[in-house]
């Protein structure tokens, strides 16, 4: 039997009962999509998938995003990208810098993100304390919260996502990724995406601008949309909406990109080895009429 405890907090919960190696039912996958939509982050330990099948779980929300430069993927199963800071005969297996900065995944796409599945392999730890945590916020509660005269100001306006954005500010940080080539930044050009949106699980507005990839509020002028873009970075960041994950081997770990934004912790030592291996799931399925059962829909509500 699917349980599903959530941890009290703004966000998360852990599910039990299942294995994720094994296809999943219908009413489990409408009991997950439920929770994913009410909780935005959930924890389901001891799962340890194979990378086919931890590809074929996360295919179940969408189409899987492929890697940008083709690299650090599993030789066999190229939808499952590695993130560790590893190096073998000299060779990093991984990208050991992925989501050090606040943001959600591919917003930067005219096709969204949807879910982000990550399945820890290796933690760090320290004096026996765990290292790598990874951080979310809230945007569903970051929308209620806001203040309701820029609620109204804002309503029907778009802002623009730059991948470049955030691929520079890991560079100007000491990243050790490398300038893109110019192939590789005309394949991730700009996308525009309304500034609330709808969410297709919840039914419910969440604020989609994030520090990682927004770069302008496009019905704004440029020193004004700075300003506002500011002031809801500050606002979405504010201590009330942010939840953390503390990683444990063999968590996998599934969250919604449309209501939360993240943030990988980097306090750890290159000698302290950290692996994880990764699908990113695109929102092509998500927004399709009869993809998220009507069951669900209402109880995330």
């Amino acid at each position: 039997m699917l349980d599903i405890r959530p941890t009290g907090d703004v966000l998360g919960a852990t599910v039990t009962g299942i294995d994720l190696s094994q296809p999943m039912s219908a009413p489990d996958f409408s009991a997950i999509l439920r929770a994913l939509g009410e909780h935005g982050v959930l924890r389901f330990p001891d799962q340890l998938l194979q990378p086919a099948a931890l590809r074929d779980f996360s295919a179940r929300f969408g189409s899987i995003q492929a890697s940008v430069t083709g690299k650090f993927q599993d030789p066999e199963v190229p939808e499952v990208g590695i993130l560790s800071n590893i190096v073998e005969n000299g060779q990093p297996i991984g990208i050991a810098d992925a989501g050090q900065d606040w943001h959600t995944d591919m917003s930067y796409r005219d096709t969204m993100g949807f879910v982000n599945v990550l399945n820890a392999h290796k933690v760090p730890v320290r004096d026996g304390k765990p290292l790598g945590n990874t951080l979310f916020a809230n945007m569903h509660a970051a929308y209620e919260a806001l203040d309701p005269a820029l609620k109204r100001r804002l309503e029907g306006m778009t802002a623009t996502h730059d991948f470049n954005k955030f691929w520079e500010g890991m560079l100007a940080k000491g990243s050790g990724r490398g300038p893109l080539t110019p192939a590789q930044r005309a394949s991730r050009p700009p996308s525009v995406h309304p500034v609330f949106l709808t969410h297709p699980i919840t039914g419910r507005k969440v604020l989609y601008c994030n520090p990682g990839y927004a770069v302008r509020i496009n019905e704004l002028d440029e020193a004004e949309s700075d300003r506002v873009l500011d002031q809801l970075f500050a606002h979405q960041l504010e201590p009330r909406f942010i939840y953390t994950h503390v990683w444990a081997e063999r968590d996998l770990l599934i969250w919604d990109n449309i209501g939360t934004l993240h943030n990988a912790l980097p306090d750890y030592r290159a000698d302290e080895p950290r692996m994880m291996k990764r699908c990113q799931v695109m929102a092509d399925r998500v927004f399709q009429p009869g993809f998220v059962p009507e069951r669900a829909m209402a109880d995330a509500r």
